[in-house]
């Protein structure tokens, strides 16, 4: 079949459509928010897919994956196995990297183990190995009478039982073997747990250190050497120490040995690879004296001390009086010019000096010396004693993750983190942006042999760096954490892993890849996919940006607008004869019929501007940057260049501890200055509105209560005394008990997928039937739950407080989803500009900063249209709007551009220009600047 032929589709709001979609192609489906697009995409396409495949395997395999419902729909031909690359984030394991994602960690790994040489890592030196002969005369060596033992590493750190080795030990004749660290006798050995893992040393030989024992000495080495294949322990019995000797890599300059290098020698994953003190992680938690004393200007007596803060008893007074007495201090001295001595006593503690204290017993006031602690070592000892959660969150206030000591965030041991190739060590190549760790690779200087070695790892590992450079992320390196990623990056990062794999026959679908992505860099994600298409397959990719629908081979749009009044095909059909559609919106927005205005005037603020000083968190180069307060202001530039860095890393923390008071990590800087022109900051992210089903648009923005109350107030209810709990699915009493107030019970099918059936007691109602009794306006608590906020608004239109609040839902746009729907239901951009609402329903004083991440995430042309009018009116109440962006049309509308760049990584973090859109716009070498003069030439 050439076609994806789908029928009578009616999942979600979609109104029984038929649609086709041409196979090895590439297709956008796009449409206003809500109107859709995801739901035939993934629900339909992707989620059809996956379940076909899925049910071609064994009812065994398939009970443990995860398996979906069939979508509804009548007919579904011509369809592929799906693959989803979703626009989420990677994950919050902190073990995972971008290295370890892509699977090139993995291939640098097997190149480490195979041509890598290593390093002494306390001398530096390269790693020689020894020989029989340099074994013997190092042992040699030791003091005369030192009793040894000669041991032969068998099994290292693997699971199982081992029955196999003790047999074979016992008929070679091995009389004792040393067990996980324990010395049995062979004959005699423990039983293992085949689930645990195990170490399994042969004794060879007893010896006693004196001349005449060079000839059996060199025999048993050879001996345990060809046991062990290489590898010998000698265990100095005086001082319970074991010496690792290899015949493969010793530092014959410091005495080290090490034993051979495989791929997991160079895991962070693998004990045999992990750094022994960050266990891999690269980072250590600990107690952080900056959060401690989060404001150095404070005096003691003024609460500099944060876990002292509330400690104001007069017992207390006496004992801080008595210990800055003792060093000669003030307790009204701001603790930043406190001595250093005494600073690290507060902190640390003094083992060294006793300190005279009064304490009381009995009545009596008794004098007494001894050490004083240290709030550190304090909050340290009390961590470990308490077994109360609650005291545990309260002490993690003070601690922060630093770089691990030992590894200097390397991750690996110290001799894994010294192997080198070609002078590179692992840490080092993985450090370095894409590009450079690209020009890294192919400079490596090797020889002819390892040449021979490499030649296919270094193939796999040039192809791999070449995709990500492709997708636009050549500014990432491989060590980036994984859970510092957005979710364009990392649906980025698997678009250039599925790229690699070369699967053909496949359908693709894709969410929104341009997201997170400046404009320069849309032809190269535009090649990919087409790079993806080109290995016959289908890809289906759910996108707003006008150069990626131009590019496609095939367009479909949902609408005519949203929830119920969406669902329905507008448009299907080549890209160029979608601006002849008169019905298609997104048709008229690329023909400029419709089009966002830009401003006639610029505002220029109310005089008073917030200045972040020398910002350095990640790749910012000392950036000093003044935002104009009373404005719209746009921080622009490519990925990676330090936009994220600098508003959400550094700024909003910043601003949040010193007006909230709050103990966020602030990224690197010396002051800001303005901050008492402000008196509010907020951050709204696309994150979810809630963590449970129950959670839905009412809840968070505080209409439900109202109406709970406003039911609670009618007649029925009084008389039978219900309260407004009575009308919550969340509290015992008024929900239906049958399902918990979900009003679904799902039904674990094994190898099939779940089932969740309407409860047959409440009717999906989520209420019992006492509390469906009562009615206002003839309708019932569930019934309103099911209203549109549209609906909603009309039917309360005479309750002022519950009004007010809907209003704001429908300016953002949202009057199509329900009271009732489930927070888990609703994408970032709503869940985003639901938040939005809930801040336009307070009372604004005029003097707050409000902080966004790409709002435009998800939204349509026209929806975009909407949300500069809902920003619009937040900065005429005074207040400042600070909107991190890539899209022309949210640039364009601003009154002041922060420019950042040139590139990403580290040739970025610097500020290139800033101003109003037609000043950068002239700017000669900012790509924003030139994106954005094409925009502005098309203002009337």
């Amino acid at each position: 079949m050439t076609d994806i032929i789908i029928q009578g589709a009616r999942e979600h709001n979609l109104k029984n459509i038929d649609v086709r979609i041409p196979k090895n192609c590439l297709t956008v489906v796009t449409g206003l928010s809500g109107s859709g697009k995801s739901t035939l995409a993934f629900d339909i396409l992707y989620a059809e897919g996956q379940r076909r495949y899925v049910e071609s395997l064994s009812t065994y395999a398939r009970q443990f994956l995860g398996q979906m419902a069939k979508p509804d729909v009548d007919s579904i031909d011509g369809l592929s196995p799906a693959i989803a690359i979703e626009q989420k984030t990677a994950g919050h394991n902190p073990r995972s990297t971008v290295g370890t994602i892509t699977e090139i960690y993995d291939y640098l790994r097997l190149l480490f183990a195979r041509v890598g040489t290593p390093h002494c890592h306390q001398c530096g030196n390269p790693i020689e190995p020894m020989t029989v002969d340099q074994i013997c005369d190092r042992i040699l060596t030791l003091p005369a009478d030192t009793r040894i033992m000669l041991l032969a590493p068998l099994i290292r750190d693997q699971k199982g039982r081992h029955d196999a080795v003790f047999d074979r030990m016992k008929k070679q004749g091995f009389a004792r073997m040393r067990v996980d660290g324990k010395i049995c006798r062979t004959q005699d050995h423990p039983i293992l747990e085949k689930q645990k893992k195990h170490t399994l040393e042969v004794v060879v030989d007893r010896l006693v250190i004196k001349p005449g024992i060079e000839k059996r000495l060199s025999v048993s080495l050879e001996l345990a050497l060809s046991l062990s294949k290489g590898l010998l322990i000698v265990m100095d019995l005086d001082k319970n120490q074991d010496r690792l000797f290899s015949e493969t890599a010793s530092c014959l300059n410091c005495h080290i040995s090490y034993p051979p290098f495989t791929p997991a020698s160079f895991s962070f994953n693998s004990p045999q690879g992990a750094c022994p003190v960050c266990d891999g992680l690269g980072s250590i938690t600990a107690f952080d004296p900056d959060l401690i004393v989060p404001d150095p200007g404070l005096s003691l007596r003024q609460g500099a001390i944060l876990p002292w803060q509330n400690r104001d008893s007069v017992q207390f007074m006496e004992f801080l009086d008595a210990l800055t007495t003792h060093f000669d201090q003030d307790i009204y001295t701001p603790f930043k010019n406190l001595s250093d001595r005494f600073q690290h006593v507060l902190l640390h503690g003094s083992k060294e000096e006793l300190i005279e204290f009064y304490t009381e017993q009995a009545g009596k006031k008794i004098r007494s010396k001894k050490n004083f602690e240290g709030v550190i070592p304090y909050l340290k000892r009390r961590y470990k004693e308490t077994d109360s959660k609650s005291i545990k969150e309260e002490l993690k206030r003070y601690m922060n993750a630093r770089v691990c000591s030992r590894c200097q965030g390397t991750r690996l041991n110290p001799a894994s983190a010294h192997v080198r190739v070609s002078g590179h060590t692992i840490w080092e190549i993985t450090r370095l942006p894409i590009k450079r760790t690209l020009a890294a690779i192919a400079s490596l200087t090797l020889t002819r042999k390892e040449e021979q070695i490499s030649a296919g790892i270094i193939r796999e590992l040039t192809q791999r760096l070449i995709f990500l450079d492709n997708v636009g992320l050549d500014y990432l390196s491989l060590s980036r954490s994984a859970d510092t990623l957005s979710g364009g990056e990392s649906q980025r990062i698997r678009l250039a892993t599925q790229i690699g794999s070369k699967l053909t026959g496949i359908l693709y679908v894709l969410d929104e890849p341009s997201i997170g992505l400046h404009r320069r860099d849309n032809a190269r994600l535009i090649k990919t996919l087409m790079d993806l298409k080109h290995l016959d397959n289908t890809v289906v990719v759910v996108e707003h940006d006008t150069d990626t629908i131009l590019a496609s081979d095939h367009v479909i749009d949902m609408g005519p607008a949203a929830g119920v009044h969406g669902g329905q095909v507008i448009f299907s059909g080549p890209p160029e004869k979608l601006t002849a559609c008169p019905d298609s919106l997104t048709g008229q927005y690329i023909k400029g019929i419709r089009q966002i205005p830009i401003p006639d005037i610029r505002r220029k603020g109310n005089g008073r501007h917030l200045t972040l000083v020398n910002a350095e968190a990640n790749n910012l180069k000392q950036v000093t940057v003044s935002f104009p307060l009373g404005c719209f202001i746009c921080v622009t530039g490519v990925s990676g260049s330090g936009k994220s860095s600098l508003v959400l890393s550094t700024l909003y923390p910043a601003l949040c501890n010193q007006i909230a008071y709050t103990n966020k990590l602030v990224g690197a800087h010396d002051r800001i200055t303005g901050i008492q022109h402000l008196d509010k900051v907020i951050h709204i992210d696309q994150s979810a509105i809630g963590k449970t089903p129950r959670s839905n648009p009412g809840t968070y923005t505080g209409v439900l209560p109202a109406i709970r109350e406003l039911f609670a107030r009618t007649p029925d209810a009084r008389a039978r005394g219900y309260k407004p709990g009575r009308f919550s699915f969340n509290i015992r009493g008024g929900r239906c008990e049958a399902c918990a107030g979900e009003g679904v019970i799902k039904i674990e099918m094994q190898f099939l997928p779940d089932v969740h059936v309407r409860c047959h007691v409440c009717k999906g109602r989520q209420f019992n039937r006492d509390t469906l009794d009562i009615r206002y306006k003839g309708k019932n608590i569930a019934e309103v739950l099911d209203m549109t906020i549209h609906q909603a608004v009309r039917f309360f239109d005479n309750i002022s407080a519950i009004q007010a609040k809907l209003s704001t839902l429908v300016e953002v746009g949202l009057g199509y989803i329900t009271l009732g729907q489930s927070a888990v239901t609703l994408s970032g951009g709503e869940a985003q500009r639901i938040k939005l609402a809930r801040e336009l329903s307070k009372k604004s004083t005029g003097k707050t900063i409000y902080i966004l991440d790409e709002p435009t995430t998800g939204l349509h042309a026209d929806d975009i249209n909407r949300l500069l009018s809902v920003l619009d009116r937040l900065v005429a109440a005074g207040n400042t709007v600070v909107v991190i962006e890539h899209n022309m049309d949210v640039i364009k509308y601003a009154d002041h551009i922060i420019d950042m760049g040139p590139e990403g990584g580290d040739k970025g973090g610097r500020i290139i220009v800033q101003g109003t859109p037609e000043q950068v716009a002239e700017h000669p070498t900012s790509f924003t600047g030139y994106y954005l003069s094409k925009v502005l030439q098309k203002k009337d």
